[in-house]
């Protein structure tokens, strides 16, 4: 009878450290994506601010807007993913670039 009982206690202790496991590999999965969204936003925010710079280099004032960046300096960004929020403020100033996850897609 001893026996049973140390086995039940082994295979509870084995599922219920499977089930630790299993979720925090989740939780570690999901913080890497969620990393990797956030760097990603990162990267497109300074290529947005870059393009706006070269444009100011260029042609002595900033775009007023984001598509101006897309059809004149080969702007490619997700916009599938990211939403982009352009604010120019005024020619010789640099714009306000926030980049947003789209977490609902």
């Amino acid at each position: 009878m001893e026996r049973s009982n140390h086995s039940r206690r082994l295979i509870v202790t084995i599922v219920i450290t499977a089930l630790i496991l299993i979720a925090a590999v989740f939780v570690w999965a999901r913080k890497a994506a969620e990393d990797s969204f956030e760097e990603q936003a990162e990267a497109i925010k300074d290529t947005v601010s870059r393009r706006a710079l070269q444009c100011y280099v260029i042609e002595g004032a900033y775009p007023e807007s984001l598509d101006y960046l897309v059809e004149n300096y080969g702007l490619a960004v997700n916009m599938e993913d990211y939403k982009i929020v352009y604010i120019p403020y005024a020619e010789n100033l640099p714009p306000e670039v926030k980049v947003i996850y789209k977490k609902d897609r």
